[in-house]
């Protein structure tokens, strides 16, 4: 039996795409899906299928899990983030980043995993943050929606093992990247000061980790957020 599709979202992103080059190296069918027109180009370079869509619409979501077929996989790496200090955390900031980085995997993921227990199961992994584990200044909205996420990583675990449906998450830490340069000076200074391996994630250690994670060595493992983060959250700085 095909293990199915693994749909990637946020594909055209740094952090998606490298998630879908490592479930391509192992063999699995991929779809990138994101907002931008580049995720075609994107998808072409790795071997894989691409789908621009706007997943905070119900219509495109649908549509997106009607198209595919048999789905063995979803990674929802799509998401927005912002450093606001509380008191300018706004309504408009404040409900973008809840509904697009909690509410729109929740229900893509939804919607996949009726497929999933349709057809024999799978896997779904959410990329969390270890902001969503450890408060800092500035992330009272970003912070919030991806424990958010964490914990419905943890409430999907439970309700659909029994459909044959794991689910997990990953939460990295600081990732090198187009958004990492534009970390000021001192910011960085600060997170290489505090993270005891003294550097940034690459994007393949992150994408490593979600491979594992949908594989076969993990069959066993459903429920549990996987930090990648050269030791920041544990040293507790």
């Amino acid at each position: 039996m095909t293990r199915g599709t693994a749909i990637v979202t946020g594909g055209a992103g740094t952090l998606g795409f490298a998630i879908g080059q490592a479930l391509r190296a192992e063999g699995w069918p991929v779809l990138l899906v994101d907002l931008s027109e580049s995720v075609t180009e994107a998808a072409t370079r790795i071997g894989a299928e691409g789908w621009q869509a706007d997943l905070t619409d119900a219509d495109a979501r649908m549509a997106l899990v009607g198209a595919v077929g048999k789905i063995g996989a979803l990674v929802n790496c799509a998401g927005i983030g912002r450093v606001v200090p509380f008191f300018d955390t706004d309504e408009a900031l404040w409900d973008a980043m809840l509904h697009v980085n909690l509410t729109v995997p929740m229900r893509l993921s939804q919607a996949v995993a009726r497929r999933m227990a349709e057809t024999g199961g799978g896997s779904i992994v959410n990329i969390a943050s270890v902001s969503g584990q450890q408060a800092s200044r500035g992330r009272v909205a970003y912070g919030t929606s991806k424990a958010g996420l964490i914990h419905l990583t943890k409430q999907m675990a439970v309700e659909l093992a029994e459909h044959g449906i794991r689910c997990n998450a990953v939460a990295p830490g600081p990732v090198e990247g187009p958004l990492a340069r534009h970390h000021p000076p001192e910011q960085r200074h600060r997170y290489l000061e505090t993270i005891p391996q003294g550097r940034y994630a690459q994007a393949p250690e992150i994408a490593e980790a979600v491979r594992f994670l949908v594989s076969d060595g993990a069959t066993h493992i459903t429920g549990h957020c996987l930090n990648v983060d050269g030791g920041w959250q544990v040293a507790g700085v």
